[in-house]
């Protein structure tokens, strides 16, 4: 980094470690203020603003770039495998009857595209659909890349952006969403699906990073997407749950393009007495969205899926696959069978019986049957077929779910008990896919060409992995789009 490029970052940083300083708690309202939507003073949203617009590809950390790379491939492959899902075809249809100027590239639908607004939607819509899409753990649980990447594509795509470029906003993206998710404590809690959410404030910073808008345009791209942001978790296992992804992603590009233009917002919709986190959450830490920016990268701490499901249930099915491979006996043995898990696990996928296999997505019990049953948890096993097959069935109504306040949410064990008398246990102290037990690029590689190859063909899958792992030297990333169809 040469002297003037530091001496840029060190007052940034200084700038920033002000805003950083400021507590939760809102100052007195200035003189002349009258209503609740008056200036704090706090300059949060503006200090990260001028942040995410200052990144530059040579900032990030080698390990950032890297894991933007494995990002960019895990979230294609996701959208691929979703990109026969019965709901995008329900989506595509109404797109055609709502008349959509075919501009930008649909994945996995050959000769299919969508306008610049609609096709993030879609793609964002199969990336989210079978629930198979990277989640970061960072203290939120956020699909940030179902929800940015397809504003990058749809806008890089249009604008010839580098595969520079693409990195460089998705690192941006990871740092709004996820701090602005660390600021809004309780914000699960209210009910807010976040992949809705913060995943439109993670959208909106990307897509302002990728049109290399000024702070001030990030400031008001950031408003913008924040007044559109919604998402709610009583959608879990419905159509609308992979929309909200698709949404983000709308007003992701929505946001930037018109912040270019000057559209303006209020400059502190992150943390006004009226703002993000007021709203949306009834505990507020603000000065988590500015501490330590730019010495750690949000992305690095991104989580990959081996299993296609909520995500709070793998160290569950972790531990059902290894017990099960200790039992060697099948599931009509099985007696009873106990399995303790973090108690947000419960909070979040309580659906004892599903009757879907989106709804079985967030079924503890049904996961732990098939994984069992079938030592696996693939999209095979979150089908409506499965979630109606009577083996299962009947497993999941012997499972005993227990919550435990000491296990950490990547933690499980599981004990099998089976009509003869024996005993069998498993241990997962970390699940496997999360930062403390990853999946290595291997197999994140044989992942992505699982998914990627019933969409576009063996050999089109392999090509797309070796572009996207050479992602840095790509001129031009519309050239990857369109090689996913």
């Amino acid at each position: 980094m040469d002297l003037s490029r530091r001496d840029v970052l060190g007052s940034s940083l200084a700038l920033l470690a002000g805003a950083a300083a400021a507590t939760a708690t809102p100052q007195e309202p200035s003189e002349g203020a009258t209503y609740g939507a008056g200036l704090t003073g706090l300059a949060i949203t503006s200090a990260l603003a001028r942040f995410l617009s200052s990144i530059r590809y040579e900032d990030l950390s080698p390990e950032a770039v890297h894991e933007a790379r494995r990002a960019v491939l895990d979230w294609t492959g996701c959208a691929l495998a979703g990109s026969a899902h019965p709901t995008v075809s329900v989506l595509l249809a109404t797109f055609d009857e709502l008349g959509s100027v075919p501009v930008s590239t649909v994945l996995g639908r050959r000769g299919r595209k969508l306008s610049l607004l609609d096709a993030p939607v879609a793609n964002g819509q199969m990336g989210h659909v079978l629930d198979f899409d990277d989640t970061h753990l960072g203290g939120v649980i956020l699909h940030t890349s179902t929800a940015t990447l397809p504003a990058l594509f749809a806008l890089g795509e249009r604008n010839k952006a580098s595969g520079r470029d693409v990195i460089v906003a998705l690192a941006a993206a990871f740092e709004a969403g996820i701090r602005v998710g660390q600021a809004a404590t309780s914000h699960h809690l209210g009910g807010w699906h976040l992949t809705g959410t913060l995943g439109t404030v993670a959208a909106a910073a990307g897509s302002a990073r990728l049109l290399r808008l000024t702070a001030d345009q990030m400031t008001f791209a950031l408003g913008i997407g924040c007044t559109q942001a919604a998402g709610m978790q009583q959608n879990r296992g419905s159509d609308c749950k992979s929309l909200h992804a698709g949404k983000s992603a709308y007003h992701g590009v929505l946001a930037s393009m018109l912040a270019s233009k000057g559209f303006n917002s209020s400059p502190e919709i992150l943390e006004g007495r009226l703002g993000f986190t007021t709203i949306f959450s009834a505990t507020q830490q603000n000065a988590a969205i500015t501490a330590g920016l730019g010495r750690r990268w949000m992305i690095t701490g991104n989580g990959y899926k081996p299993y296609a499901c909520g995500v709070v249930l793998h160290p569950l099915i972790d531990a059902m696959i290894d017990v099960a491979r200790k039992t060697r006996q099948p599931a009509s043995d099985v007696a009873r069978v106990d399995v303790t898990v973090h108690p947000d696990v419960i909070r979040i996928t309580g659906i004892d019986t599903p009757s879907s296999g989106l709804m079985s997505k967030f079924s503890a019990n049904h996961a732990a049957a098939v994984a069992f049953i079938d030592q696996a948890a693939g999209v095979a096993q979150f089908s409506n077929e499965r979630s109606a097959d009577p083996a299962v069935q009947a497993l999941r109504r012997l499972i005993q779910i227990t919550p435990d306040a000491s296990f950490r949410l990547d933690q499980s064990a599981a004990t099998v008990r089976t009509k003869s008398g024996s005993a069998f246990e498993a241990q997962v102290a970390h699940a496997t896919g999360t930062v403390s037990n990853p999946l290595s690029d291997q197999a994140l590689r044989e992942k992505f060409l699982g998914n990627a190859t019933p969409a576009i063909s063996a050999n089109q899958a392999r090509t797309v992995a070796d572009m996207i792992w050479k992602l840095d030297s790509l001129s031009d990333v519309g050239d990857l789009v369109r090689a996913c169809v």
